[in-house]
């Protein structure tokens, strides 16, 4: 039994058990579950053949103690120990365990067997999409090369076609100018036909006039020789229809009339004003006098074609009006006749009417060789746009102005020479265009500080030395040339022209 003992414990069974379960408790997570169920038989084995060393060494032991030694000991331990491991409640745990260990890597197998299809068969769809993909790629390419082919044979055809649209370019251009040269002509011929037409119509509504007058004197001849007023309603001849005057050219030349009239002030104001200025510097050095007397002369000439359009304007209604019946209104039909007849208004009058009032004005002075008739030809320009923009709808007209005033930034523009900071206008350069409140042409002012009431003492130092002036010696009543804007008689230079 001794040898029994010492070849098991030489053996070194129970240590390389030790062992194999250590082993086995540290690569349980890893192993899969075969490998665990074999560590675990191979244990079973170990165990077993151990089990079996120790009852041989249990019975041998027994033999040496004689037929009933250690039966106590077996009946205590042994048989209780043999009875709880072979009993059916002891025996089925180990089973049922290894059954669901079993069933457990089973179910586990079957589900990596169809996580493996499922991967195989989503990488074969992968792999289809792919070769479809590049199935794709490859049409697009074949089409980017067939488009690219396609681009070159447009911008071949391009570069032709511009060629060819630059040559009918060239002969488009060539026709253009000779129907340009053909138009210009013909609007030459159509200008000279107008002036016919024209002229024709004013010796026709001039016709037409006399006619009335002529009608009319006739009337009152012969109420005047009527003996009851019967007879003389009897023997008045019927209203003439003016069928020489068309209206409806006032309204419809409306709009190229304003433009043509604003672009001629401003035409007046950089061409003839200077001229005027560069003539009277000639005779008078002080640049502010020269300023003052173009500016009231630009006002005098507004005033005097003002007055002579409403004259106009009463004789033309005066006259049309004995004889109107035409589909429009009298004011149109006058204003209409005044259009096409403004060769009638006589410029020359206003010219010496505007001569008239310079004279008398208090605000310039000039020395005795210089007369006013130096400037007629601004003058006379000047009242020829007045009394034309008189005929628009609305009129044009310029606006007040006076010495003192506030400067106003949209009003009037600074001369090169002002205070840029001053508020006040110290005298005026050239006025301003209105069209009804609205300003349409910035006039000219300047500005300066402390100079306003200096100017002033001077003008009527001025004005008082001009009232004597041996010039104006020969009127009956020198306080009569004091009178502002009046147009009753007043005293008239010896060197003032009569035209």
């Amino acid at each position: 039994m001794a040898d029994s003992l010492r070849r098991l414990i030489n053996n070194e069974s129970c240590r390389i058990l030790q062992e194999k379960l250590e082993s086995w408790y540290k690569d349980y997570h890893i192993n899969s579950c075969d490998q665990n169920l074999n560590r675990c038989c191979e244990i079973i084995e170990m165990n077993s053949m151990i089990q079996g060393q120790l009852f041989t060494i249990l019975n041998q032991t027994a033999r040496e103690g004689g037929h009933y030694a250690g039966v106590e000991t077996i009946k205590s331990r042994l048989l209780p120990w043999l009875g709880t491991c072979f009993s059916s409640t002891t025996l089925g745990r180990p089973f049922e365990t290894s059954l669901s260990l079993i069933q457990e890597s089973i179910e586990k197998e079957r589900q990596l067997r169809e996580f493996a299809s499922t991967r195989n068969h989503e990488l074969q769809q992968l792999e289809k999409e792919l070769n479809a993909t590049r199935l794709q790629l490859t049409l697009v390419q074949q089409d980017l090369a067939e488009a690219q082919m396609a681009l070159e044979d447009t911008k071949t055809k391009s570069a032709t076609t511009l060629l060819a649209a630059e040559d009918e370019i060239v002969h488009l251009k060539a026709a253009l100018k000779a129907s340009q040269a053909q138009e210009e002509s013909a609007l030459r011929n159509l200008d000279r036909l107008n002036d016919y037409e024209q002229q024709v119509q004013i010796l026709k509504d001039e016709i037409a006039i006399l006619g009335a007058q002529k009608s009319v004197l006739h009337s009152r001849l012969a109420r005047s020789r009527s003996p009851s007023p019967r007879r003389c309603q009897s023997r008045s001849p019927s209203p003439l229809p003016l069928r020489s005057c068309s209206p409806g050219r006032a309204k419809l030349t409306n709009a190229a009339r304003h433009a043509h009239l604003v672009a001629r002030f401003s035409e007046i104001y950089t061409q003839e004003r200077l001229d005027a200025q560069n003539l009277l510097r000639t005779y008078i050095d002080d640049l502010e006098i020269v300023q003052r007397i173009i500016y009231v002369a630009a006002v005098e000439s507004f005033h005097a074609a003002k007055m002579a359009f409403r004259q106009f304007k009463m004789r033309v209604r005066k006259t049309l009006s004995l004889a109107y019946s035409g589909p429009e209104s009298l004011e149109d039909t006058v204003l209409d006749y005044i259009v096409r007849h403004e060769d009638l208004y006589d410029v020359q009058a206003s010219v010496n009417e505007v001569i008239r009032a310079m004279n008398i004005n208090p605000k310039i002075s000039f020395p005795p060789e210089v007369d006013f008739i130096m400037i007629s030809s601004l003058i006379r320009e000047l009242c020829r746009v007045a009394f034309s923009m008189q005929t628009l709808v609305p009129p044009l007209d310029i606006a007040f102005g006076a010495d003192g005033e506030l400067f106003n930034e949209s009003k009037y523009r600074r001369s090169y020479d002002s205070d840029f900071t001053a508020p006040l206008v110290v005298y005026h350069v050239w006025p301003a265009l209105m069209e009804n409140d609205s300003i349409i042409v910035k006039g000219e002012a300047v500005s300066k500080r402390g100079a306003l009431w200096s100017r002033r003492s001077r003008s009527k130092s001025r004005s008082r030395s001009r009232s004597m002036s041996p010039i104006l010696s020969h009127s009956a009543n020198p306080s009569r040339t004091l009178l502002p804007r009046s147009r009753s008689p007043s005293p008239i230079r010896s060197g003032s022209p009569r035209l």
